[in-house]
């Protein structure tokens, strides 16, 4: 089993063993992680204790999944075995709430998760006195998606003449900065006389350990949105306002394509289940934990059709045709750049029936649109076309919406409906 720990210093030589069981987070010194935070978060400003314990965690565990690969065959094939041990101001706390952390993370990856705590603190750093955007009446996700843009408009829409957000942006992948910038330059025009400010945190692993030795990759990275959730959330701290995380409901449900898979998605950072049990645990461990999906009860087309709503057709299909929704990222290999988008992943295959169903012009250049035959394979192989038209023919059956996991406050009729409307959505785009 994986054995990791979190170090927030370096040691003067430091042994072979010990690179291989720590990842080092320094502010000014070597360091397993790339960017310009150290792990008091001071850059971003006076973020609450306890959400940047969370950061060290959400960063740890994305570092030990980015850096385990998954082995592959058996009905197990996706899980994995880790033991943490995360930095943290007041152990005790977080102690308490292992448990749940626990089951947490374990729901969000498929993995087995292990966690403990010890008590660190690391050496000062200056602190930005507030965020770019002062006392903003929320924080926002941005990650360059369709979703996280309609979450800018409606936030946009909402705020009154004096108010102000703030969109916040994880850039783990570089070819997607350039794609978020332009999303948050167009939503603040669409919708203009608004104060808005657009913050992008470069935080990520490095490549290299601090001697100068590769790390191995897992391409899945299936908890790489927990560590961008934790960063939101340590932005909005700093004036106790919400965070939005936009995600239509049906992605945020997560339902099975096919019996032998454990989700259409790769993770499940906004499901209701995982929202709620997060945001209960971090009120006990005292750090800020107000989340907020304002699409949980809407389809990605209905959303589509909000923003055409609120700014015009016209103008809400270009907007939404300079989005990034693709999953997938072999494509270099074939010579076409990582920002076009396949068409036949999952996320291409919702973001295209959900400009059908809106009644949008879709003007993303999906590289299946290309007749060359060069990348027609790799097409083949990733497409779930077929296990998307096989799960529509089979349709939502009641042991699915009892494999979903939904907690208490989320009817199990109200899971059904929403899924109908969706599967709606994706049987028009086939037809």
């Amino acid at each position: 089993m994986p054995d990791f720990t979190l170090r927030l210093s370096v040691p003067a030589e430091p042994k072979p063993a010990e690179l291989r069981e720590n990842f080092y987070w320094t502010a000014d010194g070597p360091s397993s992680f790339e960017g310009p935070y150290g792990p008091r978060l001071g850059k971003l400003g006076p973020v609450r204790t306890e959400n940047t314990d969370f950061v060290r965690l959400a960063l740890l565990v994305f570092a030990a999944d980015r850096t385990t690969p998954r082995s592959g065959g058996g009905s197990n094939w996706s899980q994995r075995g880790f033991r943490l041990r995360v930095p943290v101001g007041n152990p005790e706390q977080w102690l308490a709430a292992r448990a749940e952390l626990e089951h947490l993370l374990n729901f969000l990856t498929g993995d087995a998760w292990t966690l403990d705590f010890y008590r660190a603190r690391p050496p000062k750093e200056p602190v930005a006195k507030q965020l770019p955007l002062v006392a903003p009446k929320r924080v926002v996700l941005l990650s360059g998606g369709a979703d996280s843009a309609v979450g800018a408009l409606l936030s946009r829409s909402q705020l009154a003449a004096d108010e102000g957000h703030l969109l916040l942006s994880h850039v783990g992948a570089k070819n997607l900065a350039p794609i978020q910038r332009e999303v948050a330059t167009i939503a603040e025009k669409l919708i203009p006389g608004l104060s808005q400010a657009h913050l992008q945190i470069g935080l990520r692993r490095s490549s290299k350990q601090i001697d100068g030795s590769s790390f191995t990759n897992e391409p899945s990275s299936r908890s790489r949105s927990l560590l961008f959730l934790s960063l939101g959330l340590a932005a909005a701290s700093i004036d106790r306002v919400p965070l939005w995380i936009p995600e239509n409901g049906f992605a945020s449900l997560n339902p099975p394509l096919d019996p032998n898979r454990r989700g259409s998605l790769s993770t499940r950072t906004t499901h209701p289940a995982f929202l709620e049990g997060l945001a209960h645990v971090l009120a006990g461990v005292g750090a800020h934990g107000e989340i907020h999906n304002p699409f949980t009860e809407m389809t990605k087309g209905e959303m589509f059709a909000k923003a055409a709503e609120l700014v015009g057709s016209d103008e809400a299909a270009a907007y939404l045709s300079a989005t990034h929704s693709c999953g997938l990222t072999g494509q270099r290999a074939f010579g076409v750049p990582v920002t076009k988008q396949c068409g036949v992943c999952f996320g291409c295959v919702v973001r295209r029936a959900s400009f059908k169903a809106a009644g949008l012009q879709d003007a993303t250049a999906y590289i299946d649109l290309d007749t060359s035959t060069r990348v027609k394979g790799w097409l083949t192989k990733n497409s779930v076309e077929r296990s998307m038209q096989g799960f529509l023919r089979r349709g939502v059956r009641t042991r699915d919406l009892a494999t979903m996991s939904l907690p208490p406050s989320y009817p199990t009729s109200a899971a059904a409906e929403l899924c109908r409307r969706a599967c709606a959505e994706l049987e028009n785009y086939f037809t």
